[in-house]
């Protein structure tokens, strides 16, 4: 339960912090360009919200649990007096006169922005005046065009205030990044470097590789480190590899559907770096400290079975639980022999060191200004390498992989790392920038299209289109959250997670 909390609490924080940022942008955009934004809530406020805030007057009101007023409208009649009607027959909406309400009534403040907090945490929203989304009763755009409306602004100001809030989810990314860099730097260990190999996945063993290879190119390049070999192989699809097996040179040909397969086989992980067993301390009362094993000491092999990587080592205790067994080690250049009795378990009650005080890391730090200029690279690469591997949605094997809040919430550490929950949230910034640029209806993307369009012919798209193109959206904004999150039951049944 605990585990639980802690990814739900680092999920709904996330999400928060860029759905916020999102519809600052939004916001910013719009009041740069003397656009009147209604509404501006974080989560959604069906009936009542928790908070309210709104300045009226110079003053700052507050309200809370305060349940929703309806838009102050009427019906608007013509010349004639006769109520209007669109060509459905659906009446159409015009604001009522402010004078008829109280001067408590925040429904006679519409020159500024209403601030809340709704309790439904699934995102939130920026209900800009004059837009037609699902902030807006479509009739009442059939009024009089206001000047501080969005549709009264020219295509140029529209574009901007459609973009923004894509364009903060970047900028956000790139700040994250900026800090975490100037906060922890980079330090990894560089593939040359590597010189027990990694250990690699089912996948990628069933495909050529084995454990301990070290890769010397792809496709005839070289790679920086592990996260280079993913981008190469899994998102870029190259598939010639070298690798540096029992000191020769290795040939290995993926097929083209590797991507594929890594996704299918629901695999957490394509490679990681091997590294000796070295232990750091003994546990008292253990079977380790009754063996006589001491702290530094490099264990080597188990009853004269020599093994190198720890992986192969924890995998071999792990064979010989509750056995009295043979520790191979090495102490002071010397190379001892000592009996011991492993727990049903398979354990010995060590520590083993820090991993990187064996290999030569690269070290990278940054100052404060040098920060930024490598935070928004950062951002840049982290796109344009999401945008890369959206091809794989389109495969069998990537629309099963396609998740909902579960999904999305199980990337998340079942401890609370701040360095992790930073990167995550960043990564996903950028995920909701692309998947907002879509050119879906209803999505920023499908919006930003239709400006194109306007833009090029001179004309805008007409309020039928507009509607249709909009339900057409929201069906299909529907269908992908209902597949999504269907999915993820699925794989809670199948105890994939």
């Amino acid at each position: 339960m605990e585990t639980f909390l802690i990814k739900a609490a680092q999920l709904v924080l996330a999400l928060s912090i860029l759905v916020f940022v999102h519809e600052l942008g939004h916001f910013g955009f719009a009041r740069l360009f003397k656009v009147r934004v209604n509404k501006f809530y974080l989560f959604f406020n069906p009936n009542f919200s928790i908070f309210r805030a709104k300045k009226i007057n110079g003053k700052w009101q507050f309200r809370f649990f305060a349940p929703n007023l309806p838009d102050h409208v009427r019906q608007s009649v013509d010349e004639f007096g006769v109520p209007r009607t669109d060509k459905k027959g659906k009446p159409i909406m015009e604001p009522a006169p402010l004078s008829e309400l109280d001067d408590n009534d925040w429904r006679k403040h519409p020159e500024t922005t209403e601030w809340g907090i709704g309790w439904v945490p699934l995102g939130g929203y920026c209900a800009i005046d004059g837009m037609a989304d699902e902030t807006t009763d479509a009739s009442m755009l059939s009024a009089e065009v206001k000047p501080w409306e969005f549709r009264a602004k020219p295509a140029w100001q529209r574009m901007f205030i459609i973009a923004g809030g894509v364009l903060m989810n970047f900028i956000t990314a790139a700040i994250i990044y900026a800090m975490m860099l100037y906060t922890w730097g980079e330090e990894y260990v560089p593939a040359e470097n590597a010189y027990l190999g990694y250990d690699y996945c089912q996948t990628a063993l069933n495909n050529g590789f084995q454990n301990g290879d070290r890769i010397l190119t792809i496709d005839g390049e070289p790679i920086e480190n592990e996260k280079d070999f993913i981008n190469k192989i899994v998102i870029e699809g190259k598939c010639n590899i070298i690798v540096l097996r029992n000191n020769e040179e290795v040939n290995i040909t993926l097929p083209d559907n590797f991507g594929e397969q890594v996704l299918e086989a629901n695999e957490k992980g394509l490679l990681q770096l091997r590294f000796p067993f070295v232990i750091a301390q003994i546990a008292d009362n253990t079977p380790a400290q009754t063996a006589g094993l001491q702290p530094n000491d490099s264990i080597i092999g188990i009853n004269n079975k020599p093994l190198v990587a720890y992986s192969d080592i924890t995998k071999e205790l792990d064979s010989l639980k509750g056995q009295n067994i043979t520790i191979n080690l090495v102490r002071n250049d010397s190379t001892i022999n000592l009996p011991l009795t492993l727990t049903e378990d398979g354990k010995m009650g060590v520590q083993i060191k820090n991993p990187n005080e064996y290999f030569t890391t690269k070290k990278i730090k940054y100052g404060f200004f040098q920060s930024f200029p490598a935070g928004i690279a950062k951002g840049w690469e982290g796109l344009v390498s999401y945008v890369k591997q959206f091809r794989l949605v389109f495969t069998k094997a990537g629309a099963q992989s396609v998740g909902g809040f579960v999904s999305i919430g199980s990337i998340f550490p079942s401890i609370w790392s701040w360095e992790l929950f930073w990167s995550l949230t960043a990564f996903l910034s950028l995920a909701l920038a692309f998947m907002n640029f879509l050119p879906i209806p209803v999505l920023d993307g499908g919006y930003f299209l239709m400006l194109i369009y306007e833009m090029i012919t001179g004309r805008k798209p007409s309020d039928r289109f507009m509607e249709i193109a909009s339900n057409i959206g929201m069906f299909l904004l529907l269908a992908l959250l209902i597949f999504a999150n269907g999915n993820d039951i699925i794989k809670l049944i199948m105890g994939k997670f």
